[in-house]
């Protein structure tokens, strides 16, 4: 057992000097040793440190949590800041860059919006001012929108319906005559006796250039060197005078004309039409450039006879030169500027589409006259007319009509003025604005006739306007709608050679009565618009197509100017022929 001991005891030491070191260690190595051998050696706790021990643990973990939340929300709050000055700055850039963009106008009617807010203040009118016509260069907004794949197939769609007429009238032939009959004799008979009018044109347009600018001119520069003011009162009399005499021959001498040589009505049309357009050129001209003229300066006339020096070509002259007066008379525009916006080049093949397209409209008239109006009426005053077989070719003529209606508009409004704006380089072609989407008559006489609404807004609203005070504005329109109503219905009563006031009635009446209804839902407003179209041009279709047949067939009941004045059709109807 001893021996055991020792040999235990002897091991031991062994071991210990073995382990012993040779160099005495560092305090920081001993350190280091001391925290080795705790964390290497099982650590020996009771119960109660460990619940201590969990609790703290608990507490540790929950401020730790904590403050990972408080960051995390200090961090979610950092990036929404830092986000949201981001998304400003892009904001801020992306409206800069479409400010600095100028949307060109043709887009400008979808925007709904004509001009820009910044246009807008920089042509800040005074109090009651109304304002001034602007010249853009632009398209026709037709033009713009037959780039659209779906616009597009609606004009093939007018195209192909021009085809099937052509088709329908051409086996009817084939059935009835056995063979084709393609005389197009309606269209040779409408425009009859046209040498009558171009000779009459030749000279309302020879009396414009030759009679209206000289006189001006004249004028103009003569009353200024008139001193004494009652002299020089009497003199501008004198001239206004010699306007109203000129007004009125130019009215009446075509008149003469049409009547003498009982032009169709196609060539009445046509030269009636020309009558108004010289006419309103003229008033145009002339009361655009009367102000200029009357406010010239004196003083540069203050030297003697011979030794004046006129600027013609600033715009402050007494009188434009005869080069824009010129150019203004074959301008397809009624407000007459010294300057227009011109583009740079002819495109002659857009001159010669459309032209084309207006041949083609021609024809598509002539199918639709031929097909759905010739052949319901033709036989007024031949055969008795029930009042249910007159009730059904109204409602029959109702869509015919509204073709009508659209051929007339798409062949004047936007082939024939563009043709001839694409000649003259106007660059301006707003001739017209999106009417078809209207929801009300004030906004469809706004829109559907923009060259003819700029006359009568320019130089008949705006001087009743500043006439009769700036707060009433009713008598201008009322004034605006007779002149309109008139004009349309002396068109129609000359080309006819009847007076049948159907027109004057429809447009001056009704159509100015619902033009002051405005507050109506924008669908219901288009629905009540386009319905009170279809039922009106049908109405006009129908009753000047009886009272044309009517003086066909009828015998006329009276003599003179009574036999004008009176329609025929009513003669008829008495008589027992309708």
């Amino acid at each position: 057992m001893e021996a055991a001991d020792d040999k235990f005891n002897a091991s031991s030491q062994e071991c210990i000097r073995l382990r012993k070191p040779t160099t005495i260690p560092s305090r920081e190595h001993i350190d280091t040793i001391e925290k080795r051998k705790r964390m290497d050696s099982p650590i020996i706790t009771t119960q109660e440190d460990d619940d201590n021990s969990l609790e703290n643990a608990a507490v540790i973990q929950q401020i730790a949590l904590t403050r990972v939340k408080h960051q995390a929300e200090v961090l979610k709050k950092e990036l929404l800041d830092q986000m949201d000055i981001q998304l400003s700055s892009i904001m801020e850039e992306y409206v800069a860059g479409i400010e600095c963009v100028r949307v060109p106008q043709k887009y400008r009617s979808f925007l709904g919006d004509d001009q820009s807010r910044e246009e807008r203040k920089k042509r800040k009118l005074p109090c009651g001012s109304l304002p001034e016509k602007e010249f853009i260069a632009r398209h026709s907004l037709l033009t713009d929108l037959f780039e659209i794949n779906h616009i597009q197939t609606i004009y093939h769609i007018f195209i192909a319906i021009l085809i099937l007429l052509f088709m329908n009238t051409v086996v009817e032939d084939i059935f009835d005559k056995g063979r084709i009959d393609l005389e197009f004799a309606l269209i040779l008979w409408a425009f009859g006796d046209f040498q009558t009018v171009l000779v009459t044109w030749v000279g309302m347009m020879f009396f414009t250039l030759i009679v209206v600018y000289p006189a001006f001119h004249y004028w103009s520069h003569k009353r200024l060197t008139i001193v004494d003011k009652s002299k020089r009162l009497a003199w501008d009399y004198f001239w206004l005078a010699c306007y109203i005499v000129y007004m009125g021959a130019a009215i009446w001498v075509p008149l003469t004309e049409i009547l003498a040589h009982k032009l169709p009505p196609a060539s009445a049309t046509t030269l009636l039409m020309e009558q108004v357009r010289l006419l309103m050129k003229t008033h145009a001209f002339v009361r655009s450039n009367v102000a200029t003229a009357l406010s010239y300066d004196n003083q540069q006339y203050s030297k003697p006879p011979g030794t004046v020096d006129i600027k013609e070509d600033s715009d402050q002259a007494p009188c434009p030169d005869f080069s824009k007066y010129l150019y203004f008379m074959f301008a397809p525009t009624l407000v007459y500027r010294n300057r227009y916006p011109r583009t740079s080049s002819i495109r002659w093949k857009w001159v010669f589409f459309n032209f084309l397209q207006v041949v083609g409209v021609l024809f598509y008239l002539y199918f639709i006259f031929v097909r759905f109006c010739v052949p319901v009426f033709r036989q007024i005053g031949h055969e008795p007319m029930s009042g249910k077989a007159l009730v059904l070719a109204v409602f029959g003529c109702m869509l015919p009509g509204t073709l009508v209606l659209l051929c007339g508009f798409f062949c004047l409004l936007h082939a024939w003025l563009n043709a001839f704006a694409e000649m003259l380089r106007f660059a301006d072609r707003m001739f017209y604005q999106d009417w078809w989407n209207s929801s009300s008559y004030a906004t469809y006489y706004r829109t559907w006739n923009v060259v003819v609404h700029d006359w009568l807004y320019t130089y008949v609203y705006k001087d009743l306007y500043e006439v009769f005070g700036r707060r009433n504005r009713v008598i201008p329109t009322l004034v605006v709608f007779l002149i309109s109503s008139i004009v349309h219905e002396y068109i129609i009563t000359f080309t006819f050679h009847c007076f049948y006031p159907v027109l004057l009635l429809m447009f001056g009446g009704f159509g100015m009565l619902f033009s002051f209804v405005t507050n109506v839902d924008p669908r219901l407003g288009n629905i009540f618009m386009w319905l009170t179209l279809f039922i009106g041009t049908g109405l006009c279709m129908s009753l000047y197509s009886m009272e044309w047949y009517a003086r066909v067939n009828c015998p006329p009941s009276f003599e003179g100017f009574m036999e004008i004045l009176i329609p025929r059709s009513w003669t008829c109807l008495a008589n027992g022929n309708i």
